[in-house]
């Protein structure tokens, strides 16, 4: 699979270079094993929710699975994880995550937060100010519009979200 491929190449410059790490997205069903051995070679792990539209032999369906999956997977990179980055723009989320980093006792400077630029720019700076690690995903390059567009068009609930946000940041 692209995936196997992918981590596969991780793995390699991983092992050459060091500063490498991956991509995981918590809707794959698979995302729990390949969690499992980046944590036990030591690689970085940026867990995102995935916008691609799988088969549901490969990905959950709903977003509830989704969200349920991608909690279980931070929680457990948050305890034993290389540094990760939690990737998303979901309040619930982030608030779950800000307390259960208060409860296991681990400090902030062993994980970050992670947004696309120019999405809720109010929670970015907020997180920032309460001290946490804020990444701003920027696309570039010649395909970054295409990009943009594909993660918008790949779920429909991205448009809707997009535009919910685009209205919070103007009024």
């Amino acid at each position: 699979s692209r995936t196997d491929a992918t981590l596969h190449i991780v793995r390699e410059l991983h092992a050459k270079h060091g500063n490498v790490g991956a991509v995981i997205q918590s809707y794959l069903r698979r995302s729990a094993d390949d969690i499992e051995a980046l944590i036990a070679a030591d690689i970085r792990v940026r867990l995102c929710k995935g916008a691609y539209n799988e088969p549901a032999s490969v990905a959950f369906a709903s977003k509830a699975e989704s969200d349920e999956n991608y909690v279980r997977l931070m929680e457990r990179l948050l305890v034993a994880g290389h540094y990760p980055g939690l990737a998303t723009h979901d309040e619930r989320i982030i608030r779950h995550a800000r307390e259960f980093v208060a409860r296991e006792g681990i400090g902030d400077i062993r994980f970050e937060f992670q947004m696309l630029y120019g999405v809720r720019r109010d929670l970015q700076e907020a997180l920032a100010m309460a001290g946490h690690t804020m990444r701003v995903y920027v696309p570039f390059g010649a395909e970054w519009y295409p990009y943009f567009m594909r993660r918008l068009a790949e779920r429909p609930a991205n448009v809707l979200f997009l535009l919910r946000t685009l209205a919070r940041d103007r009024g």
